[in-house]
Parts: structure tokens; sequence; C-alpha cells
């Protein structure tokens, strides 16, 4: 049977291995999926004749997925003297030659000592593979192989333009140290995956105007000064005295559901810590009040079903954006940099 290799959060391998069944039975594609907790991973197998579900699905369109591969083989017992050989075996039923060679382990504590194995054999098993053909330069594909265990690796391949250039799907960010807080790597990672590098320039252009609402300490706030936004801040708390220094933020002290700007801006950024439900609900009247013209917020989600709750959550925001008319986008996230929560973006697409 085909089948899917999904990275995801540890603790959220039940959630992955819902949405994956839901989006392939949209398509007529029935499957099972075989998911440990905390394993950080989950395994679609499914029913198909011709077309792969990785040529079908996109993974943009997957909320708990990071990355993903279609699987080759699966290689529970490799020797210890020569793990290259069966793993070049493997990635010789791919489809296409690949472009660039990804070696991972799933998202976990216990894992970490196999990234150091994927360090070991990442430049033998490029020169190997490159020796075979399989491996080029304008090669279509990206091949993968996930480590599960030091002999246990499954390898398989997906398409550049539909998968993460990141192993995992992580990408490596350093905290700045004149960030006020650690919270800023998420805004900074949404911004990677959310935006290509010519739509930062242009959609996050020096000076553009933008609302933080919880903005204290000022983490967020912080990712959109350094690229000479104007910001209004908005918290009771107090914000960082160096931020408050470079003269592009307004702190306002009000409640973030109750705060509205004077006239509209470019941005509405939100992390506070409340309920999914009241959070979707104060994004859905900014945008249909047309209060901000793209909007990037956060959802903490319950402890118990967490995907109900998150669908109910990201339709209650649809409905603000279907009175703007057609041509708004939502995209969401869980991001590597987010916990208990997903990253929601929306923005208007062209003509919008």
């Amino acid at each position: 049977m085909p089948a899917l290799f999904l990275h995801c959060r540890p603790g959220f391998e039940g959630e992955c291995a819902a949405e994956i069944q839901e989006r392939a039975a949209v398509l007529g594609i029935a499957g099972y999926c075989r998911a440990r907790p905390d394993t950080a991973f989950a395994i679609f197998e499914y029913y198909a004749d011709d077309q792969r579900l990785i040529d079908r699905l996109h993974l943009d369109d997957l909320i708990f997925t990071r990355q993903w591969f279609e699987v080759l083989a699966v290689h529970d017992d490799l020797p210890a003297h020569d793990r290259i050989t069966p793993i070049i075996d493997a990635l010789a039923g791919s489809p296409a030659a690949g472009g660039a060679l990804l070696l991972e382990t799933p998202d976990t504590n216990e894992a970490k000592e196999l990234q150091r194995l994927c360090r070991k054999l990442q430049p033998p098993l490029e020169s190997a593979l490159k020796k075979r053909g399989l491996l080029a330069r304008a090669g279509e594909l990206q091949l993968h192989v996930a480590f599960l265990g030091s002999t246990h690796a499954v390898a398989g391949y997906a398409p550049i333009d539909n998968a993460s250039p990141w192993p995992m799907g992580i990408p490596r960010l350093r905290f700045p140290r004149e960030a006020p807080s650690r919270s800023t790597l998420k805004l900074e990672e949404a911004l990677l995956h959310f935006l290509s590098k010519a739509e930062r320039d242009h959609l996050l252009a020096p000076g553009m105007t933008a609302v933080d609402l919880g903005a204290a300490p000022g983490g967020w706030t912080w990712q959109l000064v350094r690229r000479h936004l104007k910001v209004i801040a908005v918290d009771n708390g107090p914000m960082d005295t160096a931020l408050m220094d470079s003269g592009l933020v307004e702190h306002r002290r009000e409640d973030g559901f109750r705060f509205r700007p004077e006239r509209p801006v470019d941005w509405v950024v939100c992390d506070m810590v409340e309920k999914p439900a009241r959070v979707a609900a104060l994004m859905a009247d900014w945008l249909a009040g047309g209060m901000a013209r793209q909007a990037l917020f956060n959802l903490k989600l319950p402890m118990k079903k967490r995907y109900p709750e998150l669908k109910a959550c990201l339709a209650r925001v649809e409905g603000g954006l279907a009175t703007l008319g057609p041509g708004y986008r939502l995209a969401c996230r869980q991001l590597y940099h987010d916990r208990e929560e997903v990253t929601v973006f929306a923005r208007p697409g062209p003509g919008a």
C-alpha cells in the first residue's frame, strides 16, 4: 500500500492523523493512520490506483503536519556496518532524481542522539547518490530518510515545491539577544512560513502600520520594528525600554479585546493567552470591520477536542472574511515554535 510519512509536534499525533484522514477522504481516498502518542510522527497508509496522495494534496493545506514524504521503503534492521547501500536501493525507486537530500529524525528528546548519526551519514550518502545519478542539482524531488532508530529508517521522496525545505519542517532560528522575549521566534517563523522573501519585502515595508494586541514585553513588536513598521503596542503590562526608545512604538495601556485603532492599519498581530474562540471572534471582527488588511495571530488550543475546536474557530474567522467578498485567504499551521497552539494568517489575495 502507498503510505505518507508525516512529521508533527510530539503530543499531536492524533490531530495529525485525524486531519490527513479527513483531507484524503475529501479526495475520495480511504486509508488509516499508524500513530503512537509522543512519537512526533504518523504514517498514513492508503488505497490508490495510479496517483499518489502527495500529488493531489498540498502540504500548506495541512495544519498539524510540518513535513512529509511518500514512503518508498521501511528498513527495520539496517546493518550497522553498511546503512547506506539499502537506503540507496530504496531511493532508487523515486520517480525522478532528487535535488536535495534531507536526513531527519522525529522531534523528540529520545531522537536527538540520532541527529549525530544523520550528520555523519549525510556526506557519504550524498556522494553515493550522486554517483548513481539519483541526486542532481536540477532534481525536482526532495529525497528523505527519517531515522527512527540507529538501524530503523524510512526512506522516501516529496516534490521540492510541495515540502518544507527544512529537515522535519523545523527552521533553525537564533534568538536575537536584543529581543524582549523568546516569543519573538514565533512571529519570525510565521513570517518565514507564510510569506516569500518578495512578499515580506512588499507587505512589511518601512513606514507601514501595525497593531500588536497583548504586546508586552514586546517580542512580536520587536519583529515589526526591526522592519521599520510603526507599531501601536496594546497591553496593560510594561514594554521593553529599548524597544520604546526606537521611536516607532506607541504604547497603549488598554484591554486588547476592546481597543480599536483610530484609522485602519496594515497589520494586526495577536498572541494573547485567551480562549481560542474569543481570539477568533476578535480577529473576525477586526477583518470584517476593515480595521486591518492582514491579520496574524495565535490560537491556544484546549487539552481536549483540539481539532474540532480549531475547526470551529477557523470557521468563525472565515465567516468574517466572507463579508469582505471573494479574495481573502486563510492559512493555518502549527509551527515549530508554537506550543499548545497554532498560528493563523489572513490576507487579501490578488485583486482583493
